[in-house]
């Protein structure tokens, strides 16, 4: 059962990521426009805009590769998920040195923080999980 759950959250992570992505990809304008709180990071950027959604897109294929193979699991979900821990340990640094307010954590917690903390969950279930099968557990 355990395992049912966190493939089906693997793949609504995935899902999340690819559509966050390919909205950046396709209309950087109306993606920074719509996501609460962008307007105050900075000035509109299309360029970085769409590397970034690049980058969405590369971890939503991660989570879903490796719903689907088993054997590169643990990898694409860790590399997916040091990003995401990256991404919102940078939001908590900008909190730390006062460029944003502390406020901007709740507000980014379900888009930043949230799949950060479910990336890193996954990850460390699927490296027990190739251990508890007889793999070798490394990454």
């Amino acid at each position: 059962m355990l395992k049912r759950i966190c493939l089906g959250t693997a793949v609504v992570l995935g899902l999340g990521a690819l559509a966050n992505g390919l909205f950046m990809l396709v209309s950087p304008v109306n993606w920074y426009f719509a996501v609460p709180g962008v307007t105050t990071t900075g000035p509109f950027n299309q360029h970085f805009l769409r590397d970034i959604g690049l980058i969405f897109l590369f971890i939503g294929s991660a989570f879903l590769v490796g719903t689907a193979r088993p054997t590169y699991r643990v990898a694409l979900w860790s590399a997916a998920s040091l990003w995401l821990c990256g991404h919102a340990l940078f939001h908590i640094w900008e909190v730390a040195v006062g460029i944003c307010e502390p406020s901007a954590l709740v507000r980014d917690f379900a888009a930043v923080t949230l799949p950060a903390l479910i990336g890193a969950a996954l990850s460390l279930w699927a490296l027990r999980d190739r251990q508890a099968e007889g793999g070798t557990g490394s990454v």
